[in-house]
C-alpha cells in the first residue's frame, strides 16, 4: 500500500498550502498589528502567553522568541493558571492569547482574572467575532485558510501562520528597541554567537607565568627556550621598563637560518621582529581572529600602554567556538 503513496507529492501540497496562506498574512494586516505593537513597547512587566493544545506549543515558541529578542515574556498553560499559576500574572504584564477558533474554554475562563488585574488583553485568532476577540482589547485576526490536513481537521495552516505572526511582532519590536546583534548574544551565552559577541581577548589571552618574554640582549638559543617553555610559537622582547619592543617568531628563526648568521653569539635585537601587530585587553575576540586572518598570523601580543599582557593564539579561540 505504502509503495502507492507519492510522499513528495503530499509534501509538496503541504507546503504550498501553508505558504501561501503565509504570504495572505500581508494583505491581512491591520492597525491592530501596530496597536498591539504600540502596548507590547509599552508593558512595564512581561508579556504572558497564553494558548491551549496545539496553539498552546505556539505560543511557548512565541514567548521563547520573544524572551531572547529583547521583550521579557513566558508561557502560562491556561489550565495550569486556573489552579495557582494565575499568580504569575501581575497588572504591570500584557497578555497575548491564542486560539484558532476563539473559543476554547480554558482560554475564555482566565478573561474576567486578566481583567480584574486590568492586564491588557491582546488575542490572536482566526474569528474576529469570537468570545476572546470581542473581549480583548487589540484583536489581530488571521485570516480563514485550509488546513494543510486534508481532512480539515488537524491545525497545520492555522497554527503556521499564528507562529509567523508571532514571529513578525517579536521582529517588529526587536526593530522598534534597536535590539543588537550583541544584545541577543546576551540572551544566547552558551551559543557561537555568543562566544564570537562576548568574548574578549583578555578572557582567552595566555598571561602572567604564561607569558613568553626576554630582554633585547638575550641569546637566541635562550629565546628559543623561553619559546619551547611557553608553547606558544614566539615570545615578546621587552625594555627594561617592561615595554614592547618587538616579538621573535619561528618565521625569524627561518630567516636568521637562510642569511647563515651565527646562532651561537646572535642575539634577539638583531633579528627580532620590531613592527608586529598588537591588540587591546578590551577587543572582542570575533575582531582578533578577523586581524590574524587578514595578515595571516597565528597570535597577537594584548599591550596595555605599550607593555605586553598577553598573547592571543588561534588555538585559543578554535578551543573557545570562535572561530
Amino acid at each position: 500500500m505504502t509503495e502507492q503513496l507519492d510522499f513528495l507529492s503530499s509534501a509538496r501540497r503541504t507546503l504550498e498550502t501553508e505558504g501561501n496562506a503565509i504570504l495572505a498574512l500581508g494583505d491581512y494586516l491591520t492597525d491592530s498589528f501596530s496597536q498591539a505593537c504600540k502596548r507590547l513597547l509599552q508593558c512595564r512587566g512581561r508579556v504572558i502567553v497564553l494558548g491551549i493544545g496545539k496553539s498552546g506549543h505556539v505560543g511557548k515558541k512565541m514567548a521563547a522568541t520573544f524572551a531572547s529578542t529583547g521583550t521579557p515574556s513566558f508561557f502560562v498553560h491556561p489550565a495550569e493558571a486556573s489552579h495557582g499559576d494565575m499568580g504569575m500574572i501581575t497588572s504591570q504584564d500584557i497578555v497575548i492569547a491564542l486560539s484558532n477558533s476563539g473559543e476554547t474554554s480554558e482560554v475564555l475562563s482566565l478573561i474576567p482574572l486578566i481583567k480584574r488585574l486590568r492586564a491588557p488583553l491582546i488575542s490572536m485568532t482566526g474569528n474576529a467575532n469570537s468570545s476572546l476577540a470581542k473581549a480583548s482589547e487589540v484583536h489581530i485576526s488571521l485570516p480563514e485558510m485550509p488546513e494543510a490536513c486534508p481532512l480539515g481537521l488537524a491545525p497545520t495552516t492555522s497554527t503556521t501562520m499564528t507562529l509567523a505572526m508571532g514571529d513578525a511582532l517579536a521582529i517588529a519590536l526587536l526593530e522598534a528597541r534597536g535590539f543588537t546583534a550583541e544584545d541577543f548574544a546576551f540572551s544566547h551565552p552558551g551559543g557561537s554567537l555568543g562566544r564570537r559577541l562576548l568574548l574578549r581577548a583578555r578572557d582567552l589571552m595566555h598571561k602572567d607565568a604564561e607569558l613568553p618574554r626576554v630582554s633585547p640582549s638575550t641569546l637566541l638559543r635562550d629565546a628559543l627556550m623561553e619559546i619551547t617553555r611557553k608553547g606558544l610559537g614566539l615570545t615578546t622582547v621587552t625594555d627594561d621598563d617592561g615595554k614592547l619592543l618587538g616579538i621573535f617568531t619561528d618565521g625569524d628563526l627561518r630567516r636568521a637560518l637562510d642569511q647563515q648568521l651565527d646562532l651561537h653569539s646572535l642575539t634577539i635585537d638583531r633579528v627580532m621582529t620590531r613592527r608586529c601587530k598588537t591588540i587591546e585587553g578590551d577587543i572582542l575576540a570575533a575582531e582578533a581572529l578577523n586581524i590574524m586572518e587578514e595578515v595571516s598570523i597565528t597570535a597577537l601580543v594584548v599591550v596595555d600602554e605599550e607593555r605586553p599582557v598577553g598573547i592571543l593564539h588561534m588555538h585559543d579561540l578554535i578551543k573557545a567556538g570562535v572561530v
